[in-house]
């Protein structure tokens, strides 16, 4: 039943084929799924990362530890590569998402 609704094109569609539709229309909302999801896991790594600041202990403590020594393979720097991938497809997506919409009534 629900394959009917993807091929009932509106009005500003008539002069696609019904296959045509039907692929934008999959696109689209897989798209959009992906584009959800890529979203959730973003907010979720950024949830996971540790602050910047240090707060009132960075007035008297060192901050010179191991992690600070070897930031390129701790987990606080995988966090922070995973959150730039993740933002580079969500823009990726978004801006594919509205090029498409802007091509196709």
């Amino acid at each position: 039943m629900g394959a009917y609704l993807l091929v009932t094109k509106p009005e500003g569609a008539a002069g696609m084929s019904d296959a045509i539709y039907t692929l934008y229309m999959v696109l689209s909302i897989t798209c959009l799924v992906i584009l959800f999801l890529t979203a959730l896991v973003t907010i979720i790594i950024v949830l996971f990362q540790k602050s910047n600041s240090d707060g009132i202990q960075g007035i008297t403590a060192s901050s010179e530890t191991f992690f600070g020594k070897n930031r390129g393979q701790s987990i606080e720097s995988k966090l922070k590569k995973w959150t730039w991938i993740c933002l580079g497809v969500l823009a990726f997506l978004s801006i594919a998402l509205y090029i498409v919409n802007l091509l196709v009534p």
